[in-house]
Formats: structure tokens, sequence, C-alpha cells
């Protein structure tokens, strides 16, 4: 686990972009996450696709940020969705580093509702970046699989309806355990910032979270 500099360092770094959008700066380049509805946007290095809905895996977008050098990482539907070269597949489970970052893909699905069926295999991202490292749940409820998550920081989606409540949101945070949880998916399609204030709410004392401002 990286030491508490090393986090707040990388956080400087790290911008919300809204939903489940986010872009590091690393030194090896700009990193996104699930890039959605961009105005634009220093070019990629690495983007990360969890899944190929239309809010996730969206050619229009990436297209604005995507460069002759661009690699992409995603799971096989989106792949085929986005095309192109460098596009790196991967299914949970699966590990690989790409510009010296280091990837590992980890299971995102529904357990009551429908949307995100586990056979999909669909991903969330445990990606390590100067020895800290940042889980993407991606779409998901609490599944079993959090538990054995070791991460510096974990970016949880709180809104309900497709995925985690904010109370779910809480009790996958208490089993990550991570140093810092940050709460993603609201605020567009369904959501708002009160589910991101409950989920920081109920884990006061517990587990520190930082709610970011989304990048205009």
């Amino acid at each position: 686990m990286a030491d508490q500099s090393s986090i707040e360092r990388l956080l400087g770094s790290l911008h919300w972009l809204g939903h489940d959008s986010f872009r590091l700066d690393s030194p090896a380049g700009a990193v996104y996450f699930d890039p959605y509805e961009l105005k634009g946007g220093p070019v990629a290095a690495l983007v990360l696709c969890s899944h190929d809905h239309f809010d996730h895996c969206v050619p229009e977008d990436v297209a604005k940020i995507r460069g002759p050098e661009t690699v992409i990482v995603t799971e096989a539907q989106c792949a085929q969705k986005l095309g192109g070269a460098n596009v790196k597949t991967m299914s949970p489970g699966d590990s690989l580093e790409v510009l010296g970052i280091k990837i590992k893909a980890v299971p995102a699905y529904n357990t009551d509702k429908e949307f995100h069926p586990q056979g999909n295999a669909w991903l969330g991202f445990v990606v390590t970046v100067e020895g800290v490292s940042i889980y993407h749940a991606g779409d998901t409820d609490h599944i079993p699989e959090m538990s054995g998550l070791e991460v510096d920081i974990a970016l949880l989606p709180v809104s309900g309806t497709y995925v985690m409540t904010a109370e779910q949101a809480v009790q996958a945070a208490l089993a990550i355990k991570p140093r810092l949880a940050i709460p993603m998916h609201y605020g567009a399609i369904v959501g708002d910032a009160g589910d991101a204030q409950r989920f920081a709410q109920a884990l006061q004392g517990k587990v520190p979270v930082r709610i970011l401002a989304k990048e205009s």
C-alpha cells in the first residue's frame, strides 16, 4: 500500500469528468477511464473502457482524445465497437502492463438486477501508477470479489438503479478498506450529489472519502 503523501500527490492529478469518467495525468501521459461526454482534453496515452454500454464505450468520445499511439484496454464487445490499432482485450483476472502502468482486470456485475450480467465478463480495473493502486469498479453491485482487493483508492458507483446504491457502496467500501474512497456514477443519467453525500457521511470515521468536483 502506498503512503499518504503518494496518494495525495496522485489525487492532484486525478480529474473527475462526470459519471464514471476520470482522467489521470500520469508520467506516461493521460489515462482515461470510461470517457463519456468529453469536451476534449489531452491526447490519451491509455484509455480503459469497462464495458460496451453507451455511456462507457463511446467511439465519438474516444476519438476526441485518441492519437496514433493511444493504447485502449477493454473487454471484447467494446473492442469490436472501437476498432483500430493498439486495442487490447482483457477478461476478469487478466493482468498486463502498458507504458509502465500495471493493469489488473477484475469482475464487475449485478447481483440483484440484469443490466450487467456476470456472464458478460465485463470489467473493473485496478491500475497501479507510481506505486499507488486505483480501483475503478465499473458498473457493478457489491460483489464478493471486492473483499480480496488491496487498493489505495477506490472509485465506487453510488447512484443505484443500474449499480450499487449509496448504502450498498458503503458496504463495499467497508469490505475493500481502501485508503480513500471516491464516489462516482451520479450526476448524469441517474443519481445526484445527495448519493455521494450519503456515502461520505455513512463512512465517517471508517473509511476516508473524497468527493471530487466535476471538471468543467
